[in-house]
């Protein structure tokens, strides 16, 4: 194995954290927006029971969830669930490239999701502190 390659290996489970530390927390934003009005939305807020007010409550909770690395795979399956689930009420129905239905971000959260649904959180994570326990 060359030098590049072990490098990479070794730093993989530490990237794999930083991975799921950043989209968590690129996607609680979403579920901020919905539920606070913040950041941007104003006074702009979802009625909390409603399915956007729904959808609120898994990105925010679910992503703090993940941020922190707390029950990982079954809450990024969920989430997972509820991005593919957005795509196809929200975006599918404008056109089949989700560059033109401005889809891109659903799908990547949605397949982001899965994958950590199957890796885990990582060496960074809550997981991985009360497994040792």
């Amino acid at each position: 194995m060359s030098e590049v390659s072990a490098f990479w290996s070794r730093w993989s489970p530490a990237l794999l954290s930083v991975l799921r530390i950043v989209v968590a927390f690129l996607f609680m934003q979403h579920g901020a927006m919905k539920l606070f009005g913040f950041p941007g939305a104003g006074d702009h807020k979802v009625e909390l029971m409603s399915l956007f007010g729904f959808a609120g409550v898994l990105e925010f909770f679910g992503g703090a969830l993940i941020l922190v690395g707390l029950f990982t795979r079954p809450v990024a399956f969920v989430l997972s669930g509820e991005m593919a689930f957005a795509y196809f009420m929200a975006h599918a129905p404008h056109g089949f490239w989700p560059v033109l239905n401005q889809g891109e971000a659903a799908v990547f959260y949605c397949f982001v999701f899965l994958y950590f649904s199957a890796a885990g959180a990582g060496p960074w994570s809550l997981d991985r502190a009360l497994r040792k326990i």
